[in-house]
């Protein structure tokens, strides 16, 4: 289903909260780790706002939504994940309002701009506005983003103020909880307090694993294969985004690899779309197996949902599977394939 975008109108709310948040320079006292939710008025999500600007070299605002959103947070300021790494863009969830030169801006953008009638001059002067979404390329708003975000940059400007008279007011009485301000509506709209609530428990994707094409099965058993060698299977995030069309919003598609563990030499690569990985996943390893004729003693996997996948297989025709740390092979292939993208040698 097509998403609907802002209207003028709503653009303009949107604009005139995003001067308001700039004016306020929440950045001259908030640090990117104060952090605070904002409770959706409609939806009832939570999301946690992160203003940026304190070192002086990028200025915004970042609403990491919901408990997916907040632990992408977590990871990048434990350490865990690096925001210079490849795996920060294809991870995070949250709607991004910066101030940048012009030239980041797309014609869509400086379209909505005109349209308002704004102008705006300087460096860190034009406001961008973007959706971020796990394995998605960074977006246009939607309506619903646009109206959230809105509300949010205008929770900021007043959390703010309080917060620059008192910063002890985003210390959490516990270890797990957050400020939130949430919403209370009545017949003259709406107004807002302030609770200390704790983050939902991270729902984890459940793999669920389709039955195995019985029928491809039996056609490698009968090749009497002899199983050898030690294999490597992993899959990650290729970090080219592609779409269909030009209106539609860009996905990262996963790459899947396997590689003789001993040799190096990658034994099979192909492109899927994230959404149909898992099914894909089963059908492509058996047709590869049965194209090369012959299977491994033991498969090396480095994640949970590629054990899973593999280990109903690995039970049908015979071989291991186990899971490990690190897969040297696969992590020499991948770092070679991003040489090459990088230097404009990979054909995609």
């Amino acid at each position: 289903m097509e998403e609907k975008h802002p209207t003028i109108p709503e653009w303009k709310e949107l604009y005139d909260a995003a001067w308001r948040f700039k004016q306020a320079e929440p950045w001259s006292s908030m640090w990117d780790t104060d952090l605070f939710g904002v409770k959706d008025p409609v939806t009832e999500k939570i999301g946690y706002c992160c203003v940026m600007g304190k070192a002086g070299v990028h200025f915004g605002l970042a609403v990491y939504l919901g408990r997916e959103g907040l632990e992408g947070y977590l990871k990048a300021q434990s350490g865990e994940i690096s925001p210079s790494s490849h795996d920060f863009l294809y991870l995070q969830k949250c709607l991004m309002a910066s101030f940048e030169d012009r030239s980041l801006l797309e014609k869509a953008d400086i379209s909505v701009v005109k349209e308002l009638g704004l102008k705006f001059r300087g460096h860190n002067a034009w406001p961008l506005f973007r959706s971020y979404r796990p394995g998605y390329f960074p977006w246009y708003l939607t309506a619903e983003e646009g109206r959230y975000l809105t509300l949010c940059l205008a929770q900021v400007v007043g959390v703010s103020v309080r917060f620059r008279d008192d910063p002890k007011i985003l210390i959490p009485p516990d270890k797990n909880s957050y400020l939130v301000r949430v919403p209370i509506k009545s017949r003259s709209g709406l107004s807002w307090k302030d609770e200390w609530l704790t983050p939902q428990p991270l729902k984890k994707p459940r793999i669920i694993v389709k039955p195995i094409d019985e029928e491809k099965l039996e056609e490698i058993k009968a090749m009497s294969i002899r199983s050898q060698g030690v294999w490597e299977a992993d899959f990650f995030y290729f970090p080219q985004p592609v779409a269909e069309r030009d209106d539609q919003r860009p996905c990262f598609p996963y790459v899947s690899l396997c590689a003789d563990r001993e040799s190096g030499l990658v034994l099979n690569s192909y492109l899927v779309d994230p959404a149909k990985f898992i099914s894909e996943f089963p059908k492509r390893f058996l047709e590869f197996a049965a194209s090369r004729k012959s299977l491994p003693e033991e498969i090396l996997v480095k994640n949970e949902e590629t054990l899973r996948l593999l280990r109903p297989i690995a039970n049908k025709l015979g071989f291991r599977v186990r899971k490990v740390r690190k897969l040297k092979a696969l992590e020499d292939a991948q770092a070679s394939m991003f040489e090459m993208l990088a230097g404009g040698n990979l054909d995609t």
